[in-house]
């Protein structure tokens, strides 16, 4: 199934989902942790029926869902075809079966908190330093360019964030945190980091990436996707 747009996924107005990194993300609010265990298990049926599964997180009054397909298809510039992890019209379905089932449940979701994180690793030969990557982080080689056409490591199970390089072209080396908030977050976020200290030092691909630094130039990304939202 082909991977969708940030334009597509807008197009669904799933109000009670944001797409961060390669998948979609809602929260529900619910009365307790039995709350949470009967709403999860009303989801489970309708995947089960659609044949799609959410990863969920049952957590103090709320439940976390997390929706991508591992077998998107993405498309190079020469046509080649590459099988990826990514939003298909499959998560498009169960988002919205989802929704229409914690609206029967009076259960308010909260898109704004919704979170990821991964890492970044710039290097100067990717390919080189990888399994080195993947077998730390989880254990297995097949980990390295898992639903990805890169060297990105993602583990299989969800374990730890996913990896992925950028390039160092001096040979050196940084490790740098990506935190995936949703768009209407991004400017809180950035200017609660500024007020406890931050600076910025690159937004000029603002709103998309904004690079801040701590006092001792250690730099995190604040990432939103923008196009997957509708105007």
């Amino acid at each position: 199934m082909d991977m969708l747009s940030g334009e597509q996924i807008a197009a669904a107005e799933l109000a009670d989902w944001r797409k961060l990194a390669q998948g979609l993300h809602a929260r529900y609010l619910v009365d307790g942790f039995a709350a949470g265990a009967r709403f999860v298990g009303e989801v489970a049926e309708a995947a089960d029926a659609l044949g799609h599964h959410p990863s969920a997180t049952i957590g103090d009054g709320h439940v976390d869902l997390k929706l991508i397909s591992d077998d998107a298809i993405y498309r190079d510039d020469t046509g080649a075809e590459h099988v990826v992890q990514w939003v298909t019209q499959q998560d498009l379905d169960l988002a919205q079966r989802i929704t229409e089932i914690g609206a029967e449940r009076g259960l308010r979701a909260e898109p704004a908190a919704v979170t990821a994180i991964e890492l970044g690793l710039d290097a100067a030969a990717s390919a080189t330093v990888a399994p080195v990557w993947a077998a730390l982080l989880t254990g297995d080689p097949g980990s390295q360019g898992l639903g990805s056409p890169s060297d990105e490591i993602r583990d299989r199970t969800g374990r730890v964030p996913n990896l992925w390089f950028g390039d160092a072209a001096d040979g050196g080396q940084r490790f740098h945190i990506e935190v995936y908030v949703a768009p209407e977050v991004g400017p809180e976020r950035i200017a609660a980091a500024v007020a406890a200290g931050g600076t910025v030092v690159d937004d000029s691909k603002a709103p998309w990436l904004t690079v801040i630094a701590d006092p001792e130039g250690n730099r995190g990304v604040v990432c939103v996707d923008p196009s997957a939202v509708k105007r």
